[in-house]
C-alpha cells in the first residue's frame, strides 16, 4: 500500500493528522466500529478520567486491529466522538503519540457529542484501516 499525506495547510500535522490520505494499491479493508474504554465484559472503566479513556479506548482499537491482522500503522482514518471537547484537545496528546509511535497521520475528525453508549463514556474512537 501506498500512502501519500495530503496536506494544504500544514496547521494539522501537530494535533497528528493529515487533511487527507491518497490511498494506492491497498488489498484489505477494515471498518472498526467505535471503540470506547470498557472492559471485556462491556463495564465502563476510568469514569471521569478522558485522558485514561482515551488510552484504553486506543488499547481496544488495537486488539481489533490485532485480530484483522493489522496494526495503527495500517489506520488511515479515524472519527473521534467525545462529550467533551475541550477535555478532549487538551488530552489529544494521549492519541498524538500513539499515531506517531506507528508513525501514522490518519485523516481524523472530532465530534462533540451529547452522550455515548454508557453515561460514563467519555470518549469513542472508530477507525479505518487498510493494508
Amino acid at each position: 500500500m501506498k500512502r501519500t499525506a495530503i496536506n494544504p495547510w500544514p496547521w494539522s500535522l501537530p494535533f497528528g493528522f493529515n487533511q487527507g490520505e491518497l490511498i494506492e494499491g491497498g488489498n484489505r479493508v477494515l471498518y472498526c466500529s467505535g471503540q470506547t474504554a470498557l472492559d471485556e465484559n462491556a463495564k465502563p472503566q476510568h469514569k471521569g478520567d478522558i485522558r485514561a479513556q482515551t488510552t484504553m479506548a486506543l488499547d481496544n482499537l488495537e486488539a481489533v486491529l490485532e485480530e484483522g491482522g493489522m496494526t495503527l500503522s495500517n489506520v488511515v482514518r479515524l472519527i473521534v466522538y467525545t462529550t467533551d471537547v475541550d477535555g478532549m484537545i487538551q488530552n489529544f496528546d494521549a492519541l498524538v503519540s500513539r499515531l506517531d509511535a506507528a508513525n501514522v497521520k490518519p485523516a481524523q475528525t472530532l465530534l462533540g457529542v451529547t452522550r455515548l453508549a454508557f453515561p460514563e463514556l467519555l470518549v469513542e474512537i472508530e477507525a479505518t484501516a487498510i493494508d
